[in-house]
C-alpha cells in the first residue's frame, strides 16, 4: 500500500531563459513501486526522508539507500531503484531543467557520478521541495517562476544537507587550508587524507567546485592579501608565507589572479585591516573561480 501525490506541467521558452524550470514535483511515502530501468531527458532530485532501500546503476552495481538520501537521476543515465518491499519508504521529489545544470553540474552540487548520496539533514530540501507542491496549486499564475525559483534553492538545501560536510566545513577543505603554504604536490596532499590524487580532485570538486591546485591557490592569495595590508613584510617575505621560494613567480602571479601588482595592493589598501586577519577555510558555497596556473 503506498499513497502519492504529483504534478507535472511544461514551462514556455520565455521560462526556461530563468536558467532552471520546474517540470513536476511528487510526495510519496509507502511500498511504493519500483522505478525503472529508464533514461530520463531532464534531471530529477529524491529526497528519501524515512525508511530505505536500494538503486542499481548502469554497470548493475547496487547500492543499498537509507534515509536521510538524496537519488540523483541524470540525463541520459539510466537508473533503477526501489524501495523495500517490506518497509516501503517516504519520498520528495522534483523533475526539473535548463541550462543552469550545467554550471550547477560542474560546481558539485548536482553530481551524476554519485547517483546515491547521503544526507545529514533533509527537511531544509524538504521544506523547498513543500514551496513548489504548494506553488504548483491549479491557477497560480506566477507557477512557473515561484517553481523555478525553488529549484534553485532545492540545489542549495541539498548541497547544505549533505553528509559529508559537517558544521565547520569540508574536512577535505579543511586538511588542504591548514597545509595549504607547505611545498606539497597534489598526490602528497591526497596521501595525507588516505585519498588517491584522483579521489582528492573528485571531492574538492564537489565541495568547492574547482581542483585542488585552484583552491590552494586561493588560500595562498587570501593569505597574502591579508599580509600585504595588515603587515610592513617586505613581499619576497609575503611570498615565502605562502608557500613561494620565488618572489618574481609569485608577483607575476598576484598581478595576474588580483589585477594589481603587491606593492600596488597595499598601497591600495593601506595598512588597516577591519577585524584583523582571518584564517578560516573559504566558504565552500562561494567557491573559487581561478583556473589554469599551477601551485
Amino acid at each position: 500500500m503506498y499513497h502519492t501525490w504529483m504534478r507535472y506541467f511544461t514551462p514556455g521558452p520565455v521560462h526556461h531563459r530563468l536558467g532552471l524550470v520546474c517540470l513536476g514535483v511528487g510526495l510519496q511515502h509507502g511500498r511504493l513501486p519500483v522505478v525503472g530501468p529508464r533514461t530520463l531527458d531532464h534531471h530529477v532530485a529524491v529526497v528519501v526522508t524515512a525508511g530505505g532501500g536500494w538503486y542499481r546503476s548502469a554497470d548493475g552495481r547496487r547500492t543499498p539507500v537509507a534515509a536521510p538520501a538524496l537519488l540523483w537521476l541524470t540525463p541520459g543515465v539510466p537508473h533503477h531503484y526501489g524501495a523495500d518491499p517490506a518497509t516501503g519508504w517516504d519520498e520528495s521529489f522534483v523533475d526539473f531543467t535548463g541550462p543552469a545544470a550545467a554550471t550547477y553540474t560542474e560546481l558539485g552540487y548536482i553530481e551524476p557520478d554519485r547517483p546515491v548520496v547521503p544526507l545529514a539533514d533533509a527537511a531544509p530540501a524538504r521544506a523547498a521541495i513543500g514551496r513548489i507542491a504548494r506553488a504548483a496549486r491549479p491557477g497560480n499564475p506566477l507557477l512557473e517562476v515561484e517553481t523555478a525559483a525553488a529549484v534553485h534553492e532545492l540545489l542549495v538545501a541539498l548541497r547544505r544537507g549533505r553528509a559529508d560536510t559537517d558544521a565547520d566545513g569540508d574536512p577535505v577543505l579543511t586538511g588542504l587550508a591548514r597545509d595549504a603554504f607547505q611545498p606539497l604536490s597534489v598526490a602528497e596532499h591526497a596521501a595525507r587524507h588516505g585519498m588517491t590524487p584522483a579521489e582528492l580532485r573528485a571531492a574538492v570538486r564537489r565541495a568547492a567546485g574547482c581542483s585542488p591546485k585552484d583552491y590552494l591557490l586561493t588560500v595562498r592569495l587570501g593569505r597574502a592579501k591579508e599580509l600585504l595590508a595588515a603587515t610592513e613584510l617586505p613581499v619576497a617575505s609575503v611570498a615565502r608565507r605562502v608557500g613561494y621560494d620565488d618572489p618574481a613567480y609569485f608577483s607575476r602571479l598576484f598581478t595576474r589572479r588580483v589585477g594589481l601588482a603587491p606593492v600596488r595592493f597595499r598601497e591600495q589598501q593601506g595598512r588597516a585591516v577591519h577585524g584583523g586577519w582571518n584564517d578560516r577555510v573559504p566558504d565552500p558555497e562561494h567557491p573559487p573561480t581561478l583556473t589554469g596556473d599551477s601551485v
